[in-house]
């Protein structure tokens, strides 16, 4: 007996991950990316319209196919492999669930392995080169308070760029001591205090701010009115890098988008003497070894672990010079004549 994929990914997609494990939509629309490239290839191979594929059709030589055509004929990195992979095995982990009698052919499937990635160090800003980008907002231009706002928004917490674009007007306390209440991965609450500074700029921006329609409760809005989006976020963040180089030209070596703001948040937060622990519970890390990556990366902290080391103690001893008469004799060799003949 053949058992139709499709009865299985409308529970998996539907209920199963947003409900059972309340994984958030970009996790979701994730998934079901990776699934949908699953799909369209196995068709193109095994020649079987989608919506007549089988749970038996998916075997474990076809995923392995499918993962290295997705590395090597779509050009995709080992990192964007294994979340094409991750996805498929909560697939097939869920169809073993349902249906007992699949459970050899989807653990086969599971024991696929994930393929080593090079440990990439991230990229962060310089105290000075994040100054330069805060300085490089106008803010008589069109949309330059709100962009302040944002920016330093982002500077402040160290938050995800998801977290912002969903961050909404009751998320924002700006009386008395500020701070900021988001939600993130894993629907973890956490909340932030906010500089002095932070809160007059968004105080100023609220005073501005023109939604499209009364209804909208997202704190940050594009030119039109309407939810900021995440692309837009980048845009801005890489426009005012951009700008900043003129007076700052390192941060030409840089990359400059949301997630290169939370991680020079974190860097500095340590270089402050923070305990790495607060500095994951500021993040929202939901493992510590995360946050660790930054004390890898940061070669001041590093010179300051060395100069407290010390080097170690070497003794100059006196360079052994060759006899005069041991360098004559080496030149003999050199000279077109040893012996002069008139």
């Amino acid at each position: 007996m053949n058992h139709l994929l499709a009865n299985y990914m409308k529970r998996f997609f539907s209920h199963y991950m947003p409900v059972q494990k309340g994984l958030s939509v970009n996790t979701i629309l994730t998934y079901r990316d990776a699934i949908k490239l699953l799909l369209c290839y196995a068709e193109d191979t095994l020649g079987r319209p989608v919506d007549r594929l089988t749970v038996e059709d998916v075997t474990e030589n076809v995923v392995i196919d499918f993962l290295d055509h997705v590395e090597q004929k779509r050009k995709c990195s080992p990192s964007t492999r294994n979340v094409r992979l991750a996805a498929i095995r909560s697939l097939f982990a869920f169809i073993a669930r349902e249906e007992p009698a699949l459970m050899q052919q989807c653990q086969r499937i599971r024991a696929i392995p994930l393929k080593r990635t090079q440990h990439q160090t991230v990229d962060y800003l310089e105290e000075k080169e994040m100054q330069a980008i805060l300085d490089a907002v106008d803010s008589n231009s069109r949309t330059g308070i709100r962009d302040r706002a944002l920016l330093l928004l982002l500077y402040n917490t160290g938050a995800r760029v998801s977290e912002i674009v969903e961050l909404k007007l009751h998320g924002l306390r700006l009386d008395g001591a500020g701070q900021v209440h988001l939600l993130g991965k894993g629907k973890k609450h956490r909340s932030c205090p906010l500089w002095p500074e932070t809160v007059t700029a968004l105080q100023t921006y609220l005073e501005q701010r023109s939604p499209k329609e009364p209804g909208i409760e997202h704190l940050f809005l594009n030119a039109n009115g309407a939810p900021i989006t995440r692309f837009g976020i980048r845009y801005i963040t890489n426009k005012y890098g951009v700008v900043a180089r003129d007076q700052c030209p390192s941060i030409k070596t840089k990359t400059v988008n949301p997630h290169t703001i939370r991680h020079t948040t974190a860097m500095h937060l340590l270089r402050s003497g923070n305990d790495v622990n607060m500095v994951s519970y500021w993040l929202g890390h939901a493992d510590i070894n995360t946050t660790h990556t930054y004390l890898e990366i940061d070669m001041e902290m590093k010179r300051q672990m060395l100069e407290k080391a010390g080097a170690p103690a070497i003794k100059k001893k006196k360079l052994w010079h060759k006899p005069d008469i041991l360098q004559w004799l080496n030149n003999l060799a050199k000279e077109q004549q040893l012996c002069a003949v008139n």
